[in-house]
């Protein structure tokens, strides 16, 4: 299909520095290597947009039209993001979204940290000539899908399993657990105040969750066999020691909210990096931003999504998604070919042969006796 250059798709994804040396040598190699983190810190406060690369070879399964769209880079870390004063944040990220629109995108999305500092988008996208989306209603669409998955690689049944949100009150973590209410048993909304979990609760009955807990204790995971955590926090709070054997982890944030040493020291339960999507086409990044050939994030690729369909709109952005949406983009993700890929954690495939070994060793765990606190708070033999 061939279209003028008018009317040819085009779009740009934000993304900024998580880990600051790593991601840092990404691009630049010898800062990366040489300068400590405080001194990226300090200087990303005087440091402009960085372009990145270009994005070429996607193309829809539906229409075969191809894509194109373009890497720019915030220079803000989360915690620097964080520190600095809002006003500071926001001026960065319109230089940024400027930038995107030099290069001729007719849609901006905002990545990782980018999508859920201040306003999600609602202020920047204001500040632009072209429309903005967080990404975050397909990474719901996906973060579902690839729980539900998960559990039956597990041989988890959804009917007769506790799911945990962790991160319930946020935008991404309600409309999760809505979508699952009416597919488990019995639902645990985690927030940092249990008043911005009742309006949820009521939300997940009136999808017809069967039993809903309210909390604010992370810990409360340990009587969940599913886990969906998305929460904006700096400092991953899911620690080993809060997971059942046999539990799925699906690690929507970041940065992480899984702790590094979940990998280290839990070989009985599955931690899965939320959303990575086959993208259609021969896809080149000219990046490597650490997933294979072909993939990409959930976020990034609502993007594309809504580019290959010429929805050039604030699509998703601000604190209030809905079900609705995440259909719709859903559907529209199979229409031009995007898909569930396979499971990785921390950033390693994971295989068939490695979900069995986590079940045997689940069980192995439970037959030594592993402890779980009860609803009560009490701790029991868990099986």
């Amino acid at each position: 299909m061939v279209n003028s250059a008018s009317d040819a798709p085009t779009f740009a994804f934000v993304i900024h520095p998580v880990d600051p040396k790593k991601d840092v040598s990404r691009k630049f190699p010898l800062l990366g290597r040489f300068l400590p983190v405080p001194l990226i810190n300090f200087f990303s406060t005087f440091f402009p947009p960085v372009y990145i690369s270009e994005i070429n070879g996607i193309q829809s399964d539906a229409t075969g039209e191809e894509l194109t769209g373009w890497f720019i880079a915030c220079p803000y870390t989360p915690a620097r993001m964080l520190s600095l004063p809002e006003r500071v944040v926001y001026r960065k990220l319109v230089q940024t979204g400027r930038k995107a629109e030099s290069l001729g995108a007719k849609l901006v999305g905002l990545g990782a940290f980018t999508s859920v500092v201040g306003d999600a988008g609602l202020t920047v996208s204001e500040q632009l000539n072209v429309p903005v989306t967080t990404g975050d209603s397909y990474t719901v669409a996906l973060a579902v899908r690839a729980i539900v998955s998960a559990a039956e690689k597990m041989d988890i049944s959804l009917a007769s399993a506790t799911v945990a949100v962790v991160g319930a009150a946020g935008s991404i973590g309600s409309i999760c657990a809505e979508m699952l209410a009416s597919q488990v048993n019995r639902l645990i909304l985690i927030g940092r105040t249990e008043q911005k979990l009742h309006s949820v609760k009521e939300k997940c009955g009136a999808m017809g969750a069967a039993t809903v807990k309210l909390s604010t204790d992370v810990a409360d995971v340990d009587q969940a066999q599913l886990v969906i955590t998305v929460t904006s926090a700096v400092n991953a709070p899911v620690q080993p020691q809060h997971l059942r054997p046999g539990a799925v982890i699906c690690d929507v944030a970041r940065p992480r909210d899984v702790s590094a040493k979940v990998a280290a020291e839990r070989d009985d339960v599955l931690v899965i990096d939320g959303g990575m999507v086959d993208i259609p086409g021969n896809v080149n990044f000219n990046f490597d931003f650490g997933f294979p050939p072909g993939k990409a994030y959930a976020c990034m690729a609502e993007t594309m999504i809504l580019a290959l369909e010429h929805r050039y709109e604030n699509f998703s952005i601000g604190k209030q998604l809905s079900v609705e949406k995440v259909q719709e983009i859903d559907a529209l993700a199979e229409k031009h070919g995007f898909h569930l890929s396979g499971f990785r954690t921390f950033g390693a495939a994971v295989t068939d042969a490695q979900i069995e070994a986590i079940k045997q060793n689940a069980v192995q765990t439970l037959n030594r006796g592993w402890m779980a606190r009860s609803a009560e708070g009490e701790f029991a033999l868990a099986n």
